[in-house]
C-alpha cells in the first residue's frame, strides 16, 4: 500500500482532519501527519466492523500489542499503517503514553463506560502539533483539542464558550503547527467547499 493509499483512507474516514493536513506545506510532514490520522481512522472503524463489544475489544488489544513493535522499531511487516507509524514515532520522538490512552478510551467507549475525551481528542492533536513543530506546544494546543472534542460529541454551546480561551492559547502556537488544530474551527455539518474556506480563514488568522 502506498502513501497515496493512506492519504485516500484518511480523506474518506477522517475528512475534516484530512482537509487541515492540506495546509501543511512540507510533503514529508504532511505524510507523517496523515499516518497519525490513518491510525486513528483504523481505531475509529473497529466498532463498525464487528457486532459485539468483546470482539471490538479484542481488536483494540491487537493494536495495543502492535504498539510494542512500533516503539521498538520492529513493526509488523506489510502493514502500511504500522510500518509508517514506526518511522513517524522515531523521526519525531513521539511518546507512547498518548497512544495507549487513546486505545484505552476506545475500549471504554465500545463497552459503554465513561471514557477519557482528552485521550480521544486533545492528546492526538498534541501529537499532531509535535509532528509539525516539535516539542513544547501541548499547553497551546489543549484548548483547541477540547473545543474539537466538544464539537464531535455534540456539545456545540460548550465548544463555542471554550473558543475564546483556546484562541488565546493558540497565540503561542507556531504557524507551522496550526494545521494540527485547524479542523477545530469547522462546522460539523457544513458542505466541503465551506469547510475549506473555514480552514483557510482559520489558518490565515491563526484562530479556530
Amino acid at each position: 500500500m502506498t502513501g497515496f493509499d493512506l492519504d485516500a483512507q484518511v480523506r474518506e474516514a477522517e475528512h475534516d482532519r484530512w482537509l487541515s493536513s492540506r495546509f501543511v506545506s512540507d510533503p514529508s510532514l504532511r505524510a507523517d501527519l496523515v499516518t497519525l490520522y490513518a491510525l486513528e481512522a483504523e481505531l475509529l472503524a473497529i466498532p463498525t466492523r464487528v457486532t459485539q463489544p468483546m470482539l471490538a475489544e479484542m481488536r483494540y488489544t491487537w493494536w495495543s500489542e502492535q504498539l510494542d513493535g512500533v516503539f521498538y522499531n520492529n513493526p509488523r511487516i506489510g502493514h502500511p499503517v504500522l510500518e509508517r507509524l514506526t518511522a513517524v514515532v522515531a523521526r519525531h520522538d513521539l511518546p507512547r503514553g498518548p497512544f495507549d490512552a487513546l486505545i484505552d478510551a476506545h475500549v471504554d467507549r465500545v463497552n459503554g463506560h465513561p471514557h477519557d475525551l482528552a485521550a480521544l481528542f486533545v492528546a492526538p492533536m498534541q501529537l499532531a502539533a509535535r509532528i509539525l513543530a516539535g516539542e513544547g506546544h501541548d499547553d497551546a494546543v489543549a484548548g483547541a483539542g477540547q473545543v474539537y472534542g466538544l464539537m464531535q460529541t455534540g456539545q456545540e454551546a460548550e465548544a463555542k464558550a471554550a473558543k475564546a480561551q483556546a484562541n488565546r492559547d493558540l497565540a503561542r502556537l507556531p504557524a507551522t503547527a496550526f494545521p494540527a488544530v485547524a479542523h477545530a474551527a469547522l462546522s460539523r455539518q457544513a458542505p466541503e467547499p465551506f469547510k475549506r474556506l473555514q480552514i483557510f480563514w482559520a489558518t490565515v488568522r491563526g484562530r479556530i
